[in-house]
């Protein structure tokens, strides 16, 4: 099918820096161009629908017969609509409404919305549409996509290589952890399509592989963790490397300031398209759990072991928590593995690509490392400890309840966990049910939080100084030896003690970053 005369065509885009405007989509009205952007979508304008329901970059298929042709009505190409059907998709998901006419019409867009709603999908068919006819000579990619971890990264690249799969569009990453080399051959055939990550574009612009002159289209794809992780320097970076005239599209999950100020500079007159996503999914049931640290390993196994458990993900804060807890939870027979940011890019393909085919039914992660993560049939999301944030725990839970599938979204929480756990309820609009388990003890959890578990082999009473990475029995330490036996745990951070220099053996832990401690049981 050749593209319908009528549908909208790509406009001429003017430089940035011109007087910004917004357009609220779901009113299906245009603002005036003098009308000054606003500094946040209206949320009475705003779609309501909370919906964590497709795979990312995903549609859902048609439930009758009136949707079937709901794609034609972009004037897709018949190239394009091909890859569509043959992934079995028929009917647009809310956001891919909104965005596909937008893009098509060549508008700036600002994308509000949550991992799993297909977003990919409402900025990668539009480009491939663009896209498909040929730029002429260029120097290097037509259409760059930025994401923030290298999972990401292929994913996007997986999706336009599907759904440009009878197209002549080429798709490319660029990430690091891995050897340049392949990246740099592949860049030579001049892709449009190049998907990175900022580091090693940075690199490799500074090696002159790449040249951004030419890119026409910019996405920035969930730029909210890309500012968690610390990347808007580098984003701002490459902005200095694209030409002025581009069509720019961001996506976020949540709208922190800073990436307020970010869109401020990147759009002009952006097509503002808001999915409400603060509210929990319906087919995601959330629950708090109240359990002591040293008991949670016990009730994670409890929730493991039910009837309606198919695989999860277990979110924990730190990285060596995380291994630990895999590496526990496969030495009591579960078939567990960690993902955490310590790993090789090789190791964290590994364990991805297990954890997809259910070689593991367990996946243990850190926020950052978990980015990107699109697996489908996870039936529930446990937050082993309180997301630190509002906005990690909406990341966290659009993991589960995926295509229209129940999912299940449970957080454990001591006394210590209060203003999170209520900082949580405020951004949601709503209590979060508490449950227990019948017959669970879930031990004090009145009781100040244990000293978690560290790599420090350092015994138990942990002498002057920085105490903890002494031989497994040691006696009194020395300087930086904790005395006592056993391994070693780390000192609680509450009532420290005045750090001593001296090497004597008992007594009490200094709150060096490796002190002794007691034995080495499940406490965290």
């Amino acid at each position: 099918m050749t593209k319908d005369s009528t549908s909208p065509r790509r406009r001429r885009r003017s430089r940035r820096g011109g007087r910004p405007s917004t357009t609220q989509t779901s009113s299906e009205e245009q603002r005036s161009p003098q009308e000054p952007r606003s500094e946040a979508p209206a949320r009475e304008d705003t779609e309501r629908e909370v919906s964590f329901q497709p795979a990312e970059g995903s549609t859902e298929r048609a439930s009758g017969a009136h949707k079937r042709d709901e794609f034609k009505t972009f004037g897709l190409d018949a190239q394009v609509l091909r890859g569509i059907q043959e992934l079995g998709f028929t009917e647009a998901r809310p956001i891919q409404r909104k965005a596909i006419p937008a893009v098509l019409e060549g508008r700036d867009v600002l994308g509000l919305a949550q991992t799993g709603t297909g977003k990919t999908a409402a900025f990668a068919l539009p480009i491939l549409e663009h896209l498909r006819g040929g730029g002429g000579q260029r120097r290097g990619p037509r259409a760059l996509v930025i994401a923030p971890t290298r999972e990401l990264a292929l994913q996007i690249h997986e999706e336009f290589s599907s759904l440009g799969k009878f197209t002549r569009v080429r798709s490319t990453t660029v990430f690091g952890g891995v050897p340049q080399n392949a990246q740099v051959r592949a860049l030579k055939s001049r892709p449009e399509v190049v998907v990175a990550c900022p580091g090693r574009l940075l690199d490799l612009a500074g090696q002159r592989v790449i040249d951004l002159r030419d890119v026409e289209v910019l996405v920035l794809d969930e730029a909210d963790h890309m500012f968690d992780m610390g990347f808007l320097p580098n984003v701002r970076q490459i902005l200095r490397l694209l030409p002025e005239r581009r069509q720019n599209l961001l996506f976020s999950a949540t709208m922190p300031k800073e990436i307020r100020h970010l869109a401020d500079e990147v759009l002009n007159r952006p097509t503002v398209i808001e999915l409400a996503h603060s509210r929990p999914a319906d087919t995601i049931e959330h629950a708090l759990y109240e359990c002591a640290q040293p008991r949670r390993l016990d009730l994670l196994e409890e929730i493991l072991g039910g009837p309606d458990f198919r695989s999860a993900i277990v979110f924990l804060r730190t990285k060596h928590r995380a291994r630990k807890i895999a590496k526990q939870l496969d030495a009591h027979g579960h078939r567990a593995i960690a993902l955490q940011g310590n790993m090789s890019q090789n190791q964290r393909v590994r364990a991805m690509e297990g954890f997809r085919r259910g070689d593991y039914d367990v996946l243990v992660a850190t926020d950052i490392a978990a980015r990107g993560i699109d697996v489908a049939d996870v039936s529930h999301v446990v937050n082993f400890d309180v997301p630190n944030t509002p906005e990690a725990y909406t990341h966290r839970i659009g993991r589960t309840g995926r295509s229209k599938k129940q999912g299940k979204a449970f957080t454990f929480f001591a006394r210590e966990d209060g203003d999170q756990v209520r900082a949580i309820e405020r951004h949601l609009g709503a209590k979060i049910p508490r449950k227990a388990l019948e017959g669970f003890d879930p031990g004090d959890v009145n009781a100040m939080p244990k000293p978690a578990a560290t790599r420090g082999r350092g015994g138990g009473g942990g002498g002057g100084g920085r105490g903890g990475r002494g031989p497994r029995g040691g006696g009194g330490g020395a300087k930086r030896r904790g005395g006592g036996g056993g391994r070693g745990s780390s000192a609680p951070k509450a009532f420290p003690r005045p750090a001593a220099r001296s090497s004597s053996g008992g007594g009490s832990a200094s709150p060096g970053r490796k002190s002794g401690g007691g034995g080495f049981g499940r406490g965290l």
